[in-house]
């Protein structure tokens, strides 16, 4: 028997709960359809655990940036007691809670792997093999997520490499880790395992870690990797992988062609994320298999108004909280339309999602931490505008009370024709911190003029922001 709601989401991670919370007050009904754990990657295999994995390392290294604090500092991490405390914020991958929180809020819930069945038809095949059909009455949102990319390299597939999944739920600490990928995932991994006791070797095929960031930030954590014993490999080509024995072992071309091989006992394989859309019946609408969702910025799916695809699906931009601030501007955008409103597309609508094509903020929690939002030089460059780059020191009365030789760098990107600020970024101990003031000012388009009026309380390290102001009237 057919199952009808005013719109059906497939996929109930943090994206998909947000469509149908939004969609569910704003007066519609709706189910979530999953097959896997409801709360998706970032409660259970990314976000939470990854940064509970990072956390004591990041204290303990801000306790012996102190004198006098360091010197309580008289032991090392209890590994057992990390990995449980990571345990804790996953429920033990146990999704009881987020359940009932989905019933809470109204929404319905069907378990089984869904897919697209023709224009607003989703077949859901659960467990035990049995079919249920949904039809939704205005809209299907498509919230799969992403998966683990893995590159084409000759006996990769066959070596049981780790994704970020068997990275962040690893149940005790590998002796030797290899890592292919130097973007935020490797980097944090690298940073994470290094501290609980593995020997790391990061491998990464570009010049230089973290490659979108601006070239500052990747020299920082390169230099912090290699100081806390990793082994950091950059302009390095993995061409091979086997197994021997227990053994993982790869073969890698490094900068001239020299050639050896790198053994470890893990390979985590970080190398970025792929739409998660290659059987979920793209083909039964007309569209291809495995290809992001092309949508415009009400997430509504190009030539398919009933079709929305919300978060990574749609690749363009692959963090959590950008995916809950697609999903809240897409469900408003369902409800407008289902109530036969004229959904407003222009950038400042409460409609569209704008954010992630100039103000995306984002946070490595490596150790320094990188925090940035908006254009980097490099993206500014390649968009033809007019700016001046600012590139300074952390040096502050607040970073100096913060942490004893602290080092950190603030780089701001600046519009020098409209003076508003375009990206900026922060490289330094707990400077995630400092990017919501970062991120208002860029959204905002706050002309430099009244940022002289936004006075930073002495002594803090949000001070920088006068330093940047100062550098940049010169």
């Amino acid at each position: 028997m057919d199952q009808t709601y005013d719109v059906v989401v497939l996929g109930a991670g943090s994206t998909g709960e947000n469509v149908a919370d939004t969609v569910v007050r704003g007066g519609l009904t709706a189910v979530l359809v999953e097959d896997e754990l409801v709360g998706g990657e970032c409660s259970y295999w990314a976000c939470m655990p990854s940064k509970a994995l990072l956390r004591g390392t990041e204290v303990l290294a801000e306790a012996r940036a102190v004198d006098g604090a360091r010197q309580a500092v008289t032991g090392e991490q209890d590994v057992a007691a990390t990995l449980a405390r990571r345990d804790s914020f996953t429920s033990n991958w146990d999704d009881a809670g987020q359940v009932e929180w989905v019933r809470g809020a109204g929404i319905d819930l069907v378990r089984g792997r869904g897919r697209l069945a023709g224009e607003r038809a989703v077949v859901v095949t659960g467990p035990d093999g049995a079919e249920t059909r949904l039809i939704a009455r205005h809209a299907v949102a498509v919230c799969t997520g992403s998966t683990a990319a893995m590159p084409p390299i000759d006996g990769l597939a066959q070596v049981q490499a780790w994704s970020p999944r068997e990275a962040t739920s690893a149940k005790e600490t590998p002796r030797r880790l290899l890592i292919l990928g130097g973007g935020y995932v490797g980097c944090e991994m690298a940073t994470a395992w290094q501290a609980l006791g593995s020997r790391v070797t990061l491998l990464q095929r570009d010049d230089r870690l973290l490659p979108k960031a601006e070239p500052a930030a990747g020299k920082a954590v390169t230099a912090a990797l290699r100081a806390g014993g990793v082994d950091v490999r950059l302009d390095t080509d993995v061409t091979s992988a086997r197994r021997q024995g227990d053994e993982v072992v790869l073969t890698v071309t490094s900068e001239g062609g020299r050639q050896e091989e790198v053994r470890g006992d893990e390979l985590l394989v970080a190398v970025g994320r792929a739409a998660r859309t290659r059987d979920i019946g793209l083909d039964t609408v007309g569209l291809a298999p495995g290809d992001p969702l092309q949508v415009d910025d009400t997430l509504q799916v190009r030539d398919r108004p009933w079709l929305y695809g919300v978060g990574d699906v749609n690749g363009r931009r692959q963090l959590t909280h950008m995916g809950k601030y697609q999903a809240r501007q897409a469900g408003a955008a369902i409800v407008g339309r289902a109530r036969g409103e004229d959904v407003d597309t222009s950038d400042w609508s409460p409609f569209v999602a704008t954010a992630d094509r100039y103000a995306t903020p984002s946070v490595v929690f490596t150790i320094p931490q990188v925090a940035s939002v908006g254009r980097t030089s490099a993206d500014a460059e390649d968009a033809g505008l007019p700016h001046r780059v600012v590139e300074i020191p952390l040096k502050v009365a607040g970073s100096s009370l913060f942490a004893d030789d602290y080092e950190g760098t603030a780089i701001a990107v600046v519009d020098t024709e409209r003076e508003v600020l375009l990206g900026v970024t922060f490289v330094g101990p707990a400077v995630a911190e400092l990017l919501q003031a970062a991120t208002m000012a860029v959204v905002g388009e706050v002309p430099i003029a009244r940022l002289w009026h936004a006075v930073p309380a002495y002594p803090t390290v949000s001070e920088i922001w006068l330093r940047l102001l100062e550098a940049y009237r010169g």
